[in-house]
């Protein structure tokens, strides 16, 4: 697009701007500019005013990787594509990606300010999305990032799906604090986080008893949301074009050593979420009694057994579910999608598979371990939890896997997601919670369930919300949920179309904008300020929670907190520059 240039004031030296896409032209002229534009959400003839000051970087990422300001280094890295001058860059993998040097990229340290840019990723495409721009030292745990962030494979769920993140920590980290107990539950088999809320499929096995679903509104309360079926237990949630699905099953509970449920109702049905506690049956998979994992794959919903017999199935809409089939009829149940592909755990061999959408793929056994419980994505590479060796580890390609340590004196590796930059992992049979501190080693942050004389407790499955990561926990059925640093989260799917994001840092808060509209914000505590002064690169397109997979355009970098006003003039241009 070309920006005609504005007229300059003569006698303050700003630009005054009518028409929001001259805002561009004006960045580049020294000094500050007063910004006068119509918003379309705004009667006719109201207008905002603002001053915009010059960004202190700008990556326009359009026919080119350079940076307009400063002419600061930027490196690319893989194949970025810059399709022509009037359209973002295109990123698309883990080795796709730009970095500029700590010494080039503009200094955070205690100061306010503003990122600022315009994203899309479709969700259709079997790439999830990570971040937009980064700088963290996972070392001092120091630094920033702005996410797209999607958490499948955790356990059985798909716990966060496009969900917008912004988060800095300097080494700061909350203590876990209890957010109660759903219902009667021996424990949430399901936690997802959908429309601003988080909820939990319980298994409440007792006699007169049914999993049920529940919201938390806060502190330690949780609103019931009815039961979708009879079944002991709600086992996995996922969000699918726009609306929250649960699978229900009968959980056997002699599984985890405690006395088996009387409730022998069957389950292996999956329901969509109306409100209240209305549930509309999808229709149920074939000879399955609980429901395993449900993963969104190429824009499809897919769900698989947890028990024999192995089944895996593809929803086609309606109650009409196709059998896909498994991989030497193996069961795989944690599902999770990961650079184009499909990965099933698997509960029988301790193997992991991949699934391209017609055919399936075994990547190989995890040393002697018999069952593969959980994945994340870390950095951009597929991490995947066993038992019974109680270890984490890498997949680097078919049949080569790196382990990177064991959890303490733990047995499992139950729910794992990328926390603010940290990885953090529940266990079995102390259900503590762990963060990875890199090579092989993993500090013990906490034990989240001390009932005593049972001989599991598990810290099964994980979502992140409000800017915290929520872990549930057998038998006592508490939830628990834990900080690092600050975060601010937009905890709704965001859609596949153009987008205009900005992240803004001040003394004391955290916001994101959407489109110019403010989506979030979160205070700080009272303490320090914190400090993101780092020698760690910038990384633009990649991070802690891997390669953004879309398309980026007119990135910028402000030293102070952008006004409203401001935000929503930026959001009223082209994405593309």
């Amino acid at each position: 697009m070309n920006i005609p240039p504005s007229p300059r004031d003569r006698e303050t030296g700003q630009c005054a701007l009518t028409d929001p896409a001259s805002v561009g032209r004006c960045l580049h002229l020294a000094g500050m500019v007063t910004l006068l534009l119509v918003h379309p959400a705004h009667p006719a003839g109201a207008q905002d005013a603002a001053v915009l000051p010059v960004p202190v970087a700008h990556w326009p990422l359009s026919g080119h990787a350079t940076e307009s300001v400063r002419g600061a280094i930027t490196t690319v890295h893989g194949k970025v594509d810059f399709p022509s001058t009037n359209s973002g860059a295109s990123f698309r993998g883990a080795e796709s990606w730009l970095e500029v040097p700590a010494a080039q990229a503009p200094a955070l340290g205690t100061n306010d300010f503003t990122l600022a840019v315009w994203m899309q990723s479709d969700e259709r495409t079997g790439l999830v999305s990570g971040d937009l721009a980064s700088q963290y030292d996972g070392t001092r745990r120091r630094g920033f990032h702005l996410t797209l962030k999607s958490n499948p494979g955790v356990t059985s769920n798909q716990s966060n799906w496009r969900h917008l993140q912004f988060g800095i920590d300097d080494d700061r980290a909350s203590d876990w604090r209890d957010c109660g107990r759903p219902g009667q539950a021996l424990f949430a088999f399901a936690l997802a986080t959908h429309e601003g809320a988080v909820y939990a499929g319980t298994c409440e096995p007792d006699l007169g008893q049914s999993g049920r679903v529940y919201r938390y509104t806060g502190g330690t309360n949780w609103i019931d949301c009815g039961a979708p079926d009879g079944a002991n237990s709600v086992t996995s949630f996922a969000v699918h074009q726009g609306s929250l699905y649960a699978g229900t099953g009968k959980y056997r509970v002699a599984g985890s050593s405690l006395p088996e449920s009387p409730n022998t109702t069957l389950g292996g049905q999956i329901f969509r979420y109306l409100g209240t506690n209305q549930w509309l049956s999808c229709g149920r998979l074939p000879s399955t009694e609980s429901v395993g994992g449900m993963v969104v794959f190429r824009g499809a919903l897919y769900a698989s057994s947890l028990y024999k017999p192995a089944g895996f199935f593809r929803y086609e809409g309606g109650t009409q579910w196709t059998d896909c089939g498994t991989p030497d009829g193996t069961r795989v149940v944690p599902l999770t999608v990961h650079n184009g592909f499909l990965y099933a755990g698997s509960y029988d061999r301790g193997h992991v598979y991949r699934y391209d959408g017609q055919t399936w793929v075994d990547c190989g056994a995890l040393a002697d371990n018999t069952q593969t419980y959980s994945f994340t994505s870390y950095e951009g590479q597929l991490l995947v939890g066993t038992w019974p060796s109680g270890r984490v580890y890498r997949f680097d390609d078919l049949g080569r896997w790196s382990d990177l340590g064991r959890l303490g004196q733990e047995l499992e590796v139950m729910g794992m997601a990328v926390h603010n930059g940290r990885l953090i992992a529940g266990t079995l049979p102390l259900a503590e919670a762990y963060s990875y501190e890199g090579g092989t080693e993993w500090k013990r942050l906490a034990q989240l369930d001390t009932t005593p004389d049972v001989k599991y407790r598990r810290a099964w499955t994980l979502t992140e919300h409000q800017g915290a990561l929520f872990c549930s926990t057998l038998p006592s059925g508490k939830v628990f949920a834990f900080s690092a640093g600050l975060q601010v989260t937009h905890d709704h799917s965001v859609s596949s179309n153009w987008h205009h994001v900005a992240a803004v840092k001040s003394v004391n808060t955290l916001k994101l904008y959407l489109d110019g509209q403010l989506v979030s914000e979160s205070a700080r505590r009272s303490g320090k300020p914190f400090d993101l002064e780092s020698d760690a690169p910038w990384r633009i397109g990649t991070g802690k929670n891997g390669p953004f997979n879309g398309q980026l355009a007119d990135l910028r970098v402000y030293r102070q907190a952008l006004e409203p006003a401001v935000i929503r003039g930026l959001a009223a241009q082209s994405p593309t520059r």
